[in-house]
């Protein structure tokens, strides 16, 4: 699972995939903005995300997607 997290007051987003549901993510906002503080997202990798709640302008979560990578060339046509 892919998640967005925009910061406020900051020209860049956080970035990472994380093996939990969205409704999981969801849950896990929505508890840290309420209690305050900081809200803690830990990736596929075991990065620890930290970021502080009155930080968070959106959080965004959608299915990983597959970069592809190479080149295509076009289908050639008869001469």
């Amino acid at each position: 699972m892919e998640v967005k997290i925009g910061v406020r007051n900051a020209g860049r987003e956080l970035f990472l995939e994380s093996s939990q549901t969205p409704d999981q993510i969801a849950e896990t906002v929505a508890a840290a903005i309420k209690k305050g503080g900081t809200l803690e997202l830990v990736d596929e990798k075991g990065r620890r995300v930290i970021v502080p709640t009155e930080a968070i302008a959106y959080v965004e979560t959608g299915p990983t997607e597959v970069r592809k990578v190479g080149f295509s060339t076009p289908p050639l046509t008869g001469a």
